[in-house]
């Protein structure tokens, strides 16, 4: 198994982890409502 043989730097790690973000939300207005919600979901009406 492989074992580090130095620490790893914040940079270098933070460098690393530029990729791990949460992707940004897409909201959509509803044309009836006005309020926004996420696409292609229908709608509950009772």
């Amino acid at each position: 198994m492989a074992v580090a043989q130095r620490r790893t730097s914040k940079s270098r790690k933070a460098k690393r982890r530029t990729h791990y973000k949460l992707p940004k939300v897409t909201l959509v207005k509803d044309k009836v409502t006005g309020e926004y919600k996420l696409p292609h979901r229908v709608d509950r009406e009772n």
